[in-house]
């Protein structure tokens, strides 16, 4: 079994390759100058960290080789991962709290096929491990097989759910839910919504409706917007975080699917574009493989030897 650095590496090694492994060769036997800075920039726009970010790492390096006299080219690695390293921790969640005032709820979004029934399902398994009492809200009630898909979760994980026919208004089963939550004194309510794409207004306007009606039944709870993302859609992520954002608020991102893809580079490139919590990753297929984010172990196994 491998240990949870392993597995992080093992996961993370096509993203790795794409980012570490390029520059590696980049800085071979040169010397620190424009010419190699732009080819290491190209190279980290390429990998999917996005233009701000990159943007940031290069003038860091620039400064930092600058400030300490290096030359050589494999000097910078390190200072690459120092930099990442504070970006990833700037926007990080040291530890995930619940308020004191029960239940909180976390509304889960996001677009079709970035695993958000399964990931809210994975939270359940955890929080319930932890000893807290968990009810999920089976509110996506359009797609086919989607409130059997949650309830088997519920059962797996032992926790309560609240559900109703395929086609009820989910902000009615949204309203029971909460109402359920309060009247059995539960720590967390998670409400797994439709998979909606965020250029549409009337679905957006829907998840307005679902947290509307949860407010005023739990007036004095904590309402947290999570938003689920697809790692492996690269840049395409990004603008995701920015829509839903805007649209309905978002408290904090959890990022899935980075097994098995090279655009893993996404993850910083969220991160400091947006400036919104990077709670979870999942890297496969297990429970244990949705984990909080930790930003000194993500970036080590994007430049382990």
């Amino acid at each position: 079994m491998f240990k949870a650095l392993d597995k992080l590496k093992e996961s993370l090694s096509r993203t790795k390759d794409s980012i570490f492994g390029k520059i590696s060769e980049l800085v071979s036997f040169r010397k620190i100058d424009e010419a190699l800075l732009e080819e290491i920039e190209q190279t980290l726009i390429e990998a999917d960290l996005g233009v701000r970010a990159t943007s940031q790492l290069i003038t860091a390096l620039k400064e930092k080789a600058k400030k300490q006299g290096l030359t050589e080219g494999g000097e910078l690695i390190p200072l690459l991962k120092e930099e990442i390293i504070s970006i990833l921790r700037r926007h990080a969640q040291n530890k995930i709290v619940l308020s004191p005032v029960i239940p909180e709820v976390w509304l889960v979004m996001g677009v079709n096929g970035t695993g958000k029934t399964t990931t809210v399902g994975k939270l359940a398994t955890l929080f319930a491990r932890q000893k807290m009492s968990v009810l999920i809200a089976a509110c996506d009630t359009f797609r086919a097989a989607a409130v059997d898909q949650i309830s088997i979760w519920a059962q797996r994980s032992k926790v309560d759910i609240i559900k109703a026919q395929e086609g009820s208004d989910p902000a009615a089963v949204a309203f029971d839910a909460a109402s359920a939550a309060k009247a059995r004194g539960v720590d967390l309510l998670i409400i797994d919504t439709a998979g909606r794409l965020h250029t549409k207004t009337n679905l957006m306007e829907e998840l307005k409706k679902i947290k509307r009606v949860v407010s005023k039944a739990l007036p004095q709870s904590r309402i947290f917007s999570k938003l689920v993302i697809d790692g492996s859609t690269g840049q395409n992520a990004v603008s995701q975080a920015e829509l839903f954002t805007k649209a309905v608020g978002c408290d904090g991102i959890i990022i899935t699917k980075l097994d098995g893809t090279a655009k893993g580079g996404v993850v910083i490139a969220i991160a400091e574009e947006q400036g919104v919590p990077i709670e979870f990753i999942g890297i496969g297929e297990s429970i244990e493989d949705l984990r909080p984010f930790d930003p000194e172990q993500f970036a080590e196994a994007l430049f382990a030897d």
